[in-house]
């Protein structure tokens, strides 16, 4: 039985030819890139164990000849075990370097001292230009005081009942008082509506902090500007708490306080990233001696309230090694274990 093919017109014997041609020769590309087959690179795949592990060049002589007179022989011994127990991968992966132009240098000797930053300031580290500094910082802001005021406002202060009692109640002396860092961060006026009509007061809320890891908040309010200064100034200077600080720059972690509607978040960051926080986060942090910090303020922002919060969440940190005694484990700090046990 013969198959004969079915009819057609002259319109589509023309499109079934044209198609077959076009398709012999190829698609009209309508993008000056070449194809994706003729884009993609196919890699050969290579194991992991077939890669040449990087090892870390041996000390010379003259290299841990330098090195003994820099550190001593139980420091020596410990940073050859070091080297030995770092792989060269964790050296390529964490101890990369930044190369750019905006780089921070805050690599540390610790086999040195820093005057500032590793002990407290003694009178022998101001001697110097620093006095000279500030004399000539002094003379510039203003004309100096006369004798006779310095030698009045001197038998006041010492005169002074609220002085005294302060002293009396924190122990410290008025040279320590005199140091310690004090600024009013809100201020605003109240009235109070009783029988005899609308009294009004001045609101002061005050810090105050050694810029050495101690900081506290005090509230005055008074008829009067100096009263209520003094007041919130003295109230802050009682209520001064300790600050957990991680190396003495930033908090532990991240925490969060909240009175009211206020909430506020605090997280620490690494060094040279700086207090990047609203004012009255700043303030209460460099009064406590906290230089690299990051605080964010989702819901409300009523001053008060924020630094109350900001307060809290700094005086109720988890410090580490409270968290390892109240899981059973052992907490060890491999930089002081690295560096032969000196704390620094």
């Amino acid at each position: 039985m013969s198959s004969s093919k079915t009819y057609q017109c002259l319109s589509c014997r023309l499109k079934s030819s044209i198609w077959q041609n076009t398709t012999s020769s190829g698609r009209r590309q309508f993008h000056a890139s070449s194809p994706a087959k003729a884009r993609k690179r196919v890699y050969p795949s290579i194991k992991a164990a077939d890669l040449e592990q990087p090892q870390f060049r041996p000390y010379t002589e003259r290299e841990k000849k330098l090195l003994r007179l820099k550190y001593t022989p139980e420091q020596m011994k410990v940073i050859e075990a070091g080297e030995k127990a770092i792989t060269a991968e964790d050296m390529a992966q964490q101890g990369r370097m930044r190369t750019d132009p905006m780089r921070i240098e805050y690599l540390d000797d610790f086999s040195t001292m820093r005057p500032v930053l590793d002990r407290p300031v003694t009178d022998q580290d101001l001697q110097g230009d620093e006095l000279v500094e500030g004399e000539n910082r002094s003379s510039r802001g203003g004309a100096s005081k006369n004798p006779q005021q310095k030698e009045d406002a001197e038998q006041k202060e010492e005169t002074d009942p609220h002085m005294l009692r302060l002293c009396q109640q924190t122990g410290m002396t008025k040279e320590e008082i005199r140091k310690i860092r004090v600024k009013n961060l809100v201020m605003h006026r109240v009235v109070n509506q009783t029988r005899m009509g609308k009294i009004q007061s001045l609101y002061y809320l005050t810090i105050a902090g050694n810029q050495d890891g101690m900081v506290g908040i005090g509230e005055g309010k008074a008829a009067e500007d100096e009263d209520g200064r003094r007041q919130a100034m003295m109230n802050a200077v009682r209520n001064m708490k300790p600050i957990p600080r991680y190396e003495e720059r930033t908090i532990y972690g991240e925490v969060q306080g909240k009175v009211g509607a206020s909430v506020v978040q605090l997280s620490s960051r690494g060094p040279g990233f700086g207090n990047r926080c609203q004012h009255l986060i700043f303030e209460l942090a460099r009064a406590a001696g906290i230089s690299d910090l990051a605080a964010r303020t989702p819901r409300s922002r009523n001053k008060m309230n924020v630094v109350k919060a900001a307060f809290q969440a700094l005086t109720s940190q988890r410090l580490p090694e409270d968290v390892a005694k109240g899981r059973g484990r052992k907490m060890v700090d491999a930089r002081s274990v690295y560096y032969g046990g000196q704390v620094l």
